[in-house]
């Protein structure tokens, strides 16, 4: 199970959030939002884990496969309208990668840890400690 602990002050929209193994990340609303904009808001934080997922799961396939995938990048996108919310995952993938592996590490993406969560079924549960 994955746990974090964000905390905020009396400092407006600034938020430190820590995880269970020590790693530290600011988060923060922009400008046009009452905030300072020290870090990531939580809309690209939550982009962010797509992404960062997308690209560890292409890297660790392509590893395991012995495929010479260089770079792996990831643009994502977050729109909401009439009352959905669309990610748009553009990927590039650079390196010596047939067609074949190209269609093969795009079935991979959507297999990635953080896009199977975020296309399942959730569940929020908010209790009071």
């Amino acid at each position: 199970m994955s746990a974090i602990k964000a905390s905020i002050g009396t400092e407006l929209y600034k938020i430190e959030i820590k995880s269970t193994t020590g790693n530290i990340i600011i988060a923060d609303e922009p400008v046009d939002k009452g905030g300072q904009d020290k870090g990531f808001s939580p809309k690209e934080l939550l982009v962010s884990a797509l992404g960062a997922c997308t690209c560890a799961t292409l890297r660790m396939y392509a590893d395991r496969k012995g495929w010479e995938l260089e770079k792996a990048e990831a643009e994502i996108e977050l729109s909401e309208e009439n009352g959905q919310t669309k990610f748009i995952r553009k990927l590039l993938l650079s390196g010596k990668l047939d067609d074949e592996q190209r269609t093969r590490l795009l079935a991979v993406a959507n297999a990635c840890p953080i896009h199977k969560i975020l296309t399942h079924s959730i569940v929020v549960e908010t209790v009071l400690a």
